[in-house]
């Protein structure tokens, strides 16, 4: 069974979603990742947020861009843990995605990520089933300390340079 669903308002948005998905499977996780409109699929997307659970889903991530309703509809189908992932777009940068995300409405909680921030998106699903199973929690507190001696390494480095 999947524990990550994965939402992508369009195909195109699959380059901003790959990392969170790289960082799942990393980690052993499974993921479903599917390719659903809030505005132009909303059954599909009803659907989807009315089965998750029931499929094995403990967290959902919903990449979308511009009016990027995706996380927040699906916010509203279901109490599932709910990260937003604002996509960049041509228009304002990602902005316009950003400000759909994260103003949503009191009741209705997206955590949100930075504008094509698919590795944080898929580290913060992490973090939120680190709390249900010790396994992913102590491959994250590894993976910290990887990136802590990589800088230590990184600060060596250039110390010696100078």
């Amino acid at each position: 069974m999947s524990k990550v669903g994965i939402l992508m308002g369009s195909k195109s948005d699959f380059d901003v979603v790959k990392p969170a998905v790289a960082v799942l499977k990393k980690f052993g996780v499974e993921t479903e990742v599917r390719v659903i409109s809030a505005h132009r699929t909303p059954d599909e997307a009803h659907e989807f947020a009315a089965s998750a659970r029931e499929k094995g889903m403990e967290v959902l991530i919903c990449a979308a861009g511009k009016a990027a309703h995706l996380g927040g509809v699906i916010a509203a189908l279901t109490t599932l843990p709910v990260i937003g992932l604002p996509v960049k777009t041509d228009m304002m940068g990602g902005l316009d995605s950003l400000l759909s995300i994260v103003q949503m409405p009191s009741g209705i909680p997206v955590a949100t990520v930075g504008v094509n921030g698919g590795e944080n998106a898929g580290l913060l699903a992490l973090q939120i089933l680190g709390i249900k199973y010790p396994e992913i929690a102590d491959k994250l507190a590894d993976y910290k300390q990887a990136m802590k001696a990589k800088i230590n390494a990184d600060d060596e480095a250039l110390q010696a340079m100078l």
